[in-house]
């Protein structure tokens, strides 16, 4: 008996994803179609779309699972202890001089190697 729920689920599921690709689709086409209308008209047919199409897809069992995915990794970016200002800078620096120092190391093989290459055609 589940796998007969399970089964029509998905059945619906496959439907509901059919609507939020039509929608998708109708967006695209429209935008094109009434691409003399005014930018703002559009973006804001864009933006209703969407969020239909998004709260058709919410309704599948994939969507579910996605927004239990951002709910949970909400929760873990709460408990990310985040760098201090000092740490964030003096981190930035070291960065930045490391990547200037290996620049110019490039920079140096590759003028040289240039040199030998001239030589050798020469």
């Amino acid at each position: 008996m589940e796998s007969k729920a399970v089964q029509s689920t998905s059945r619906f599921d496959a439907v509901k994803w059919l609507v939020v690709f039509v929608l998708i689709a109708i967006g695209v086409v429209g935008n094109q179609y009434f691409s003399a209308e005014s930018l703002l008209y559009r973006v804001l047919a864009l933006v209703g779309l969407s969020i239909v199409a998004a709260l058709v897809a919410l309704q599948t069992d994939r969507g579910r699972r996605f927004a239990t995915l951002l709910k949970e990794a909400r929760v873990e970016i709460r408990k990310v202890v985040w760098p201090t200002r000092p740490e964030l800078v003096q981190t930035t620096v070291i960065v930045v001089v490391f990547v200037l120092v290996v620049a110019l190391l490039l920079w140096g093989m590759d003028s040289l190697i240039s040199m030998l290459v001239a030589g050798f055609i020469g």
